[in-house]
């Protein structure tokens, strides 16, 4: 019955976890205004 309770204690813990960074990634992370570049430019 521990290992249950410490197994699910660990789930629980992992989640909130990657819920915690996702959230803190997602207020700062912001989106370039400028296109990538996909293609080489011609050399001369």
């Amino acid at each position: 019955m521990r290992a249950l309770i410490a197994a699910a204690t660990g789930l629980v813990l992992a989640f909130a976890l990657v819920f915690a960074i996702t959230a803190l990634g997602s207020q700062t992370g912001k989106t370039s205004p400028k296109p990538m570049l996909t293609t080489v430019p011609a050399h001369p």
